[in-house]
């Protein structure tokens, strides 16, 4: 069973769709996720947030009930877009934008009117190639997506080597839970790798 950890929407059910094509973050990973960017970025409140790949949604409303301003959600995915919508409203908290799309193509059209986002979180299919997944992180940052002192983070198979982070972003941390690493790095700052 998949829930929101903590927060407003606490102990909250989500949907997982069947099948292996949507992989959660774990409950226990995605603690471990909000501890180490409390700890790299500071409180979430007033937060904006960019979940790309949020699969059931998971991160994206997670950081929605511990107090992130607004969430931008995208998937492309059929089989994850009726569970992301349903846990939308299961969660019930204002502030979340689900973009129906590729996450490439979200990006590349840039942020319009949204302001930068403090935080990103991206959780690609692990098939995801190490080119293309630095294509996505230096669209991040020549898009105008990335406010000034933001904090990405990037979860991926922990048989994965760590993401070559694209001049802009500096790695910081690196956290391993079960089969999954997430990477984060920053946009600014003086942290060093952990």
């Amino acid at each position: 069973m998949t829930r929101i950890v903590a927060g407003a929407a606490r102990g909250r059910r989500l949907t997982v769709p069947e099948g292996d094509s949507t992989r959660p973050t774990s409950d226990r990973a995605r603690e471990g996720l909000f501890g180490t960017l409390e700890s790299l970025h500071g409180h979430l409140y007033g937060s904006r947030v960019l979940d790309l790949f949020s699969g059931t949604g998971a991160v994206g409303l997670e950081a929605l009930s511990r107090g992130a301003e607004a969430v931008t959600l995208v998937e492309s995915g059929d089989k994850a877009l009726p569970s992301v919508r349903a846990n939308i409203e299961a969660v019930a908290l204002p502030g979340a934008e689900l973009v129906v799309g590729p996450v490439e193509t979200f990006l590349k059209a840039g942020p319009g009117l949204r302001a930068p986002y403090d935080i990103v979180f991206a959780d690609p299919p692990y098939a995801l190639d190490e080119p293309d997944l630095v294509g996505v992180l230096e669209t991040l940052i020549a898009g105008g997506w990335l406010a000034p002192t933001a904090t990405v983070a990037v979860e991926r198979s922990s048989k994965s080597p760590a993401p070559q982070w694209p001049a802009g972003l500096r790695g910081v941390r690196d956290r391993r839970y079960g089969d999954a690493v997430i990477h984060y790095a920053s946009t600014g700052g003086s942290e060093t790798p952990a």
